[in-house]
């Protein structure tokens, strides 16, 4: 276990996202996926209460009501770590003082909890004065219903006034941050962040970890990109520089006896003020890569390999 920033959160090593729940996984493949988690000793569950609204047919809310249904089933909720995010809603557009009380209270009822571990502002608001969402966040943990603040998708300078704002006030600061952050996407991440997460004692939990399933190496032609829903948004990483870093963790994957996805997962939680990547798994099929990227550590030579290989991204 390791702990989330300046929070008293203790989480496994790697984050299980819910944004395939109620998109490619069902609700019931969804319960297998996190009873699988959890057997494995997952306890760091991650949503966003716009999951899946990009499915025709959907309206916003999916994963978190089949996370809530869990819950439910098995009367496990506090010994879950939960992150849900605020702002992508349909109905909750935006972060808005108003908007976000009353989108955390549609949340906590879809997921059938009075409490959220982790709720990040999921993108910046610029129409928004920061002071008064900053002011809103602060009201979600004085009422309980949130313990822990986070940030997601805002620039370094924005993350910067939002302590500046928070610690002027009085408010509660963040505990995280959830950026875009992996092998073949290394930047503005570390070029911009290094010093606040320092500073400010940031737990980082970084999204698209596996460069939507091209860091597994299930895509390495043209012809792979059929196999996924997802496989449509990343055409643009094959090419010299990208197949250059399969090649790396092919060779550090081969030499460990692990998955290359493990190997990905496994360099990140190496960056500094990583605390768990986050990974999605549509099947349980998919879990065995992903859990065994907790344990691994890499030497300084498969850093210094993968490092060289991801630098000519």
């Amino acid at each position: 276990m390791t702990k989330i920033g300046n929070s008293d959160l203790d989480v496994f090593p790697l984050a299980l996202g819910g944004n395939t729940f109620g998109w490619t996984s069902d609700e019931q493949t969804s319960h297998a996926v996190l009873d699988a988690f959890v057997a494995s000793g997952g306890n760091f569950v991650d949503t966003a209460d716009g999951y899946s609204s990009w499915v025709p047919g959907n309206s916003g809310g999916e994963s978190e009501t089949i996370i809530g249904s869990w819950f439910a089933a098995r009367g496990n909720r506090d010994s879950i770590v939960l992150g849900t995010k605020v702002s992508q809603h349909p109905e909750f557009q935006g972060l808005g003082g108003a908007n976000v009380i009353a989108a955390a209270d549609a949340s906590l009822d879809r997921l059938g909890t009075d409490y959220i571990d982790l709720y990040y502002a999921h993108f910046d608001d610029a129409s928004t004065p920061l002071e008064e969402t900053a002011s809103a966040f602060n009201d979600l943990v004085v009422a309980g219903k949130v313990r822990n603040i986070a940030l997601s998708n805002y620039t370094a300078a924005r993350v910067a006034e939002w302590f500046d704002i928070a610690e002027r006030n009085g408010f509660a600061l963040p505990v995280a941050l959830q950026p875009h952050y992996n092998l073949v996407h290394r930047e503005p991440f570390e070029s911009d962040f290094g010093a606040i997460v320092a500073a400010k004692n940031l737990g980082v939990v970084p999204y698209y970890a596996l460069a939507s399933g091209f860091l597994t190496g299930k895509y390495r032609t043209a012809d792979d990109l059929g196999q996924s829903p997802r496989g449509g948004g990343i055409g643009g990483l094959l090419n010299e520089s990208g197949l250059g870093v399969l090649a790396a963790l092919d060779a550090v994957a081969s030499e460990r006896g692990v998955a290359v996805a493990s190997v990905a997962l496994a360099w990140l939680r190496t960056r500094p003020g990583v605390v768990a990547p986050l990974a999605s798994a549509r099947t349980t099929g998919q879990l065995p890569d992903l859990i065994a990227s907790a344990p691994l550590e890499l030497t300084a030579d498969d850093i210094a390999a993968l490092d060289a290989a991801s630098a000519k991204i």
